[in-house]
């Protein structure tokens, strides 16, 4: 293991927001930056999620759950309205859809990849 604390830290003038590209699928008024990558998974398990106003992310569900914490804005999972400050954290095998009226930035922990529903 490396003790350099410098190797873990994600500055953000290292980082720009990408769109949200998944499987393939572009999703519209959604962008994303890697915190951190976990080489095992080949995928990133902690991200910023930024939405745009009307933006929306497809039914799906969490085989890991997930933690969610609004760093700003509102946005809506399920019924359940969040705002900045707000924190959640979803069980195993969660599912839900996403929606914001207002835009807004998240952080996201993803332990495991999602999968989308119909």
């Amino acid at each position: 293991m490396n003790t350099d604390i410098n190797n873990y830290i994600v500055r953000k003038s290292q980082k720009d927001w990408q769109p949200l590209i998944e499987n393939g699928v572009h999703y519209p008024g959604i962008s994303v930056i890697s915190l951190r990558y976990d080489e095992a998974k080949q995928r990133s398990t902690t991200i910023l999620l930024k939405f745009e106003p009307g933006a929306a992310y497809p039914y799906h569900n969490h085989p890991g759950g997930e933690e969610i914490f609004v760093l700003s804005g509102e946005v809506v999972l399920e019924h359940a309205t969040l705002s900045e400050g707000d924190y959640l954290y979803t069980p195993v095998n969660f599912k839900h859809s996403v929606t914001t009226k207002t835009g807004c930035t998240m952080l996201f922990v993803i332990p495991e990849e999602v999968e989308l529903l119909k």
